[in-house]
């Protein structure tokens, strides 16, 4: 009779571990579905699959610059499904450069897709070049657009070294090498070399404003002095086509381009970040907690300071109204 329960005992054990080999097997299984699901959703690819049957909604938010990930996306983008493309743009600009390669990647797009631009709450200087690649701009009413110029910043330290004692020294290849240094005051021919960089990038921003825009040299000067407009003056001005958002955009994709009616939009990411997914990012904090590290996943998921060092960090000519925060 013992020798009987004995067995019976370890039957039950060894049923007991399958079972939670098997749900611990199958667990395993649906979690690393459900983040390839996710994943895919979330990234460029996962745009491209979905696309077919849906307008695909492109965001360009915070400080403009190069960037050819986003590039690269864009053009997954042009080779996809996807029967129209609407890109929102909330924007101070950034570096010329960055701005001048985005206009480049949505034009290519544009070629190959029916795009349209809608100006959410800001699309000032380097912001604006980006939505100039499209044949039709939509700007809500209160919405800032414009500030068409450019300008080249740097710290001039000079007094501050000679309060504290500190003198730099430099050997150049010649007086113009590595100026303005921001050591030194800045010499007449240095400034001279540097407006000329503005000058020339400043022209070539009027010049694509005026050829994208259709304008005549007297409405140009109008709106080519570094002011932000309303959508409303913005509209007046032929800055913009028309006022609205995106339910207007989409009604003249609709009207213009032919695009189906009933179609639904969705978001396609530029960048594939799996921090973008609350699941993993529930899971990532769980991590931390575990390993004792909570504090410092807290301080990463609150980039307020990361978002602010990253308005300072743009080298080179701007195209830029104002500074703010990426969203």
């Amino acid at each position: 009779m013992s020798m009987s329960m004995e067995s019976d005992m370890i039957v039950d054990r060894r049923r007991l571990r399958r079972k939670l080999t098997f749900w611990r097997v199958a667990s395993a299984l649906i979690v690393i579905g459900a983040v390839v699901a996710l994943g895919a959703y979330a990234s460029p690819l996962g745009g491209r699959l979905t696309g077919s049957s849906a307008i695909q909604r492109v965001n360009i938010d915070g400080l403009i610059r190069s960037d050819q990930k986003r590039v690269e996306a864009l053009e997954r983008l042009g080779k996809s499904k996807a029967p129209a493309v609407i890109v929102h743009i909330n924007s101070p600009g950034g570096t010329t450069a960055g701005s001048e390669e985005l206009y480049e990647a949505l034009t290519r797009l544009k070629a190959k897709k029916p795009m349209v631009v809608v100006v959410e709450g800001l699309g000032a200087s380097g912001g604006y070049i980006a939505a100039l690649a499209s044949d039709h701009i939509v700007a809500q009413q209160t919405a800032l657009v414009g500030s068409i110029g450019v300008l080249f910043q740097y710290p001039n330290v000079t007094e501050l070294l000679k309060t504290v004692g500190v003198k730099v020294e430099a050997v150049k290849s010649s007086p113009l090498k590595a100026a303005p240094s921001g050591y030194e005051p800045t010499s007449p021919e240095a400034r001279a070399a540097i407006d000329a960089l503005v000058k020339d990038s400043f022209a070539w921003f009027r010049g694509l404003v005026q050829n994208r825009r259709g304008m005549d040299d007297a409405q140009l000067e109008k709106v080519a002095d570094g002011r932000v407009f309303t959508g409303r003056q913005a509209l007046d001005l032929k800055l913009i086509d028309q006022l609205g958002d995106e339910k207007v955009a989409i009604a003249w994709l609709v009207a213009e381009k032919k695009v189906a009616p009933d179609l639904p939009v969705r978001d396609f990411k530029l960048t594939p970040r799996f921090t973008d997914l609350t699941f993993i990012r529930t899971a990532a904090s769980v991590a931390f907690d575990a390993l004792g590290l909570g504090s410092i996943a807290r301080q990463v998921e609150q980039a307020g300071i990361v978002r602010a060092a990253d308005r300072l960090n743009l080298d080179g000519m701007l195209a830029l109204w104002h500074p703010a925060p990426s969203n």
